[in-house]
């Protein structure tokens, strides 16, 4: 034996004493995780799509509507001249209509690209 500080001893567990020992399969066991109930995601390739162009259309819009007040700015401001003021309002309109095309094309409602914005309120 050697008793001096500084070294460890390792218990040695008697193998006539069944309670001391674990086997190696008891523990390799209890180290793997367990399997899940329902391992699988059920991904539907349709809700997807719609959940991409909902996101899509959503900053589109929030771009269209910071445009448009932008535009709005300009206007009231003098900085456009009366040409341009038409220009922009018919781009802004011609946007609008698409983006609502683009709506009804993937079956979402107005709601559905509606964010809140926190302090800035609501998005439409």
């Amino acid at each position: 034996m050697n008793n001096r500080p500084g070294t460890h001893r390792r218990p040695r567990f008697r193998r006539d004493d069944p309670s001391a020992a674990v086997s190696s399969q008891t523990f390799s066991r209890r180290s793997r995780p367990r399997p899940r109930s329902n391992p699988r995601v059920n991904l539907d390739p349709e809700n997807l799509k719609n959940g991409l162009a909902q996101l899509v259309l959503t900053l589109i819009k929030l771009l269209h509507e910071l445009l448009e007040k932008q535009a709005i700015r300009r206007i009231e401001s003098g900085h456009l001249e009366e040409a341009d003021c038409e220009r922009v309002g018919l781009a802004l309109m011609r946007q609008n209509e698409q983006i609502e095309k683009l709506r009804l094309a993937f079956g979402l409602e107005r709601e559905d690209l509606n964010i809140d914005l926190g302090p800035l309120g609501k998005l439409i």
